[in-house]
């Protein structure tokens, strides 16, 4: 499931094969998408928003698109053979060297500067301009609703998914369930840091997959995320697993290495 850093990845291989390319090709399945005329514009730039991934064109032109659980973009040359379906394309931008297709991509949208800049979007934790205090306010503007809810809400940070979500409250001895409010700014701010620490490590590194134990085997990349039943990794207690939040996502935790959920 793609979070911040595979989108930075993805934004930073696609730049550096298409900037500053005209588009000769565009084609789409969405309706929306194909009516606007993108062949012979020029490619700016693609970067990464938290888990959105834009494409600047000439002509004040935005494509931004959202790859939720199953959605990939995928580089090739002309007339290279794609590794899916065509039936998944959902997004083809080709340039004289190299073609870009998006599959099974379901939020795909063309803006222009204004309409990009409103949307709600919270600060990208991957960002240059990052600031760990102005998050914690953001965060704490939620302090009824409990943390793990609260770090996959992209309006608030951007960036972290359901994996890294399950990865920094272990790492940071939190319980997911305990309500932000009583979560101190000192462990906010520990758990902005480390979030933003390897996510850039993951987004760096040559190697394939992610990893947040540290280890490279990928049987030991994770300390809880996919291990219901498990032994911890820190103290042998069994991994605990349910669904969670408005989004019923999976969240595991050790009852022995993060605790009570707090008042």
């Amino acid at each position: 499931m793609p979070e911040g850093d595979t989108i930075h990845r993805a934004a930073r291989t696609l730049h550096t094969a298409l900037a500053g390319k005209r588009v000769t090709r565009f084609e789409s399945v969405y309706a929306q998408l194909a009516r606007v005329e993108v062949a012979g514009r020029t490619i700016e730039r693609v970067v990464a928003n938290g888990k959105n991934l834009i494409f600047d064109f000439s002509g004040n032109l935005h494509l931004r698109t959202h790859m939720r659980m199953n959605g990939s973009w995928h580089i090739y040359r002309p007339g290279e053979r794609w590794q899916k379906r065509r039936i998944d394309m959902r997004i083809v931008i080709g340039t004289s060297d190299f073609v870009a297709v998006a599959f099974n991509v379901p939020v795909a949208e063309f803006h222009n500067a204004r309409s990009l800049a409103e949307i709600e979007i919270g600060p990208d934790l991957l960002g240059e301009t990052f600031d760990v205090d102005d998050a914690i306010q953001r965060i704490r503007a939620h302090n009824e609703l409990e943390i793990a809810e609260v770090l996959l809400n992209q309006r608030v940070i951007a960036g972290i998914g359901n994996e890294y979500k399950n990865e920094l409250l272990f790492i940071e001895k939190i319980n997911p369930f305990t309500r932000v409010a009583n979560v101190s700014d000192a462990q906010l701010a520990s758990l902005l840091k480390t979030a933003r620490k390897l996510m850039q490590v993951n987004v760096t590194k040559r190697e394939a997959g992610r990893w947040t134990t540290g280890s490279m085997d990928p049987r030991k990349a994770e300390w809880v995320f996919g291990r219901a039943g498990e032994p911890c990794r820190v103290c042998g207690t069994r991994i605990e697993f349910r669904k969670h939040g408005v989004d019923v996502r999976g969240t595991y935790w050790c009852p022995r290495c993060q605790g009570d959920r707090g008042a």
